[in-house]
């Protein structure tokens, strides 16, 4: 790992752990916040997968929330798994970022611009975390390797076939 993602990750995962912490020490306030987004996105998960147990309280759901943003904030900072880690915390990231910075829904101008601030600040930790989900730490993506692996196969054919045609042309010459 190099120097840069060794401090980057850590970095960026620490938002995570202090707003984690904040919301498993008052998850009341929080769930107050969240019900307007946990209300829409419960009926929307029971429909995604029927059979999973999807609890329906705020209260829950923020906890649940908070504890996934702690391990993987603690993967993405320790660089376990972290294109799965900050993945997981780009997942987590919007619904917290709707339920906790409707600036939109702010009526006076000072309490608008301190939401509108916060959302945006979490946007932008979005766009790390999207950065980081698909930072490959200088290894080589599947992608890569797919196409890498379909290339060799095509030039391994094309000799494969070059060296058959001349096999056939000396088994003729000598049949002749």
């Amino acid at each position: 790992m190099t120097l840069i993602r060794t401090v980057a990750r850590p970095m960026l995962a620490s938002i995570f752990f202090l707003g984690a912490y904040s919301a498993l020490r008052n998850p009341d306030a929080t769930a107050a916040k969240a019900g307007k987004v946990t209300d829409r996105l419960v009926p929307l998960l029971q429909k995604a997968a029927p059979s999973a147990p999807i609890p329906q309280d705020p209260k829950t759901l923020v906890r649940i929330n908070a504890a996934v943003q702690i391990g993987a904030a603690a993967a993405l900072a320790t660089g376990r798994a972290p294109r799965l880690s900050s993945s997981v915390l780009a997942v987590t990231l919007v619904p917290t970022t709707l339920a906790g910075h409707a600036f939109w829904e702010e009526s006076e101008p000072a309490a608008k611009n301190a939401q509108r601030l916060g959302f945006f600040k979490n946007v932008s930790v979005l766009g790390g975390l999207l950065l980081a989900g698909v930072d490959t730490d200088g290894k080589p993506g599947l992608a890569w390797r797919a196409r890498h692996a379909a290339t060799a196969a095509k030039k391994e054919t094309r000799r494969m076939a070059r060296n058959a045609r001349r096999e056939a042309k000396l088994a003729k010459a000598q049949l002749t």
